[in-house]
């Protein structure tokens, strides 16, 4: 086999490597911003969440959000991802709070 040859096949070898490294889950993000508001008009900004676990809002929690990722979310009234009244983000959309409602408290990726 020549060197050329060899080169070639260690190359294509490290970059499959890379490839299949890339794609395991770890460490990925949902590309785009999460931007929602408190209670108290006050604007935050998420760059590329990770697309695993729960996500925890300001303390106060979200009374909007725009969801500006390529992936899809899940609004939660509680700290930790869990319990009834969830309600789902389609990427690139927003939704607001109904007055007189908890307002969202953590969120979780859908991937």
């Amino acid at each position: 086999m020549s060197v050329r040859r060899r080169l070639t096949t260690a190359t294509g070898a490290v970059l499959l490597t890379f490839a299949v490294a890339g794609c395991s889950g770890l460490g990925r993000s949902a590309v785009g911003t999460i931007m929602y508001e408190t209670e108290r008009e006050a604007a935050v900004m998420v760059t590329s969440p990770l697309v695993k676990g729960c996500h925890r809002l300001a303390p106060a929690g979200a009374t909007k959000v725009e969801n500006n990722t390529l992936v899809d979310i899940v609004l939660y009234p509680t700290r930790d991802c869990k319990g009834k009244d969830s309600t789902y983000l389609p990427s690139n959309s927003g939704n607001g709070i109904v007055p007189g409602t908890l307002p969202w408290r953590s969120y979780s990726v859908i991937h």
